[in-house]
């Protein structure tokens, strides 16, 4: 079975190149050249995101008892009763 369709398939690779190639939309390195284009956008995008972590000190948050869901994995830390 594997053969038979590596033959079909090659039989069929055959015809294709035989045939003319399909027509695009634009050259080559105009396509090639717009996505590059692209690329370099979302490069762009992505390395502006980088100092994002960067922007603050890291400070401990602390609990506040007035909060409407107050944090439950702290512990109780900076409560006096425990």
């Amino acid at each position: 079975m594997l053969a038979a369709l590596m033959t079909t398939a090659l039989t069929v690779g055959a015809e294709a190149a035989a045939d003319e190639k399909a027509p695009t939309i634009a050259p080559p390195f105009v396509i090639g050249g717009t996505l590059f284009a692209i690329f370099l956008v979302l490069l762009f995008v992505t390395s502006s995101y980088t100092n994002l972590g960067r922007r603050h000190e890291a400070t401990d948050e602390h609990a506040d008892p007035h909060r409407q869901h107050p944090n439950k994995h702290d512990r109780h830390v900076g409560s006096s009763s425990h």
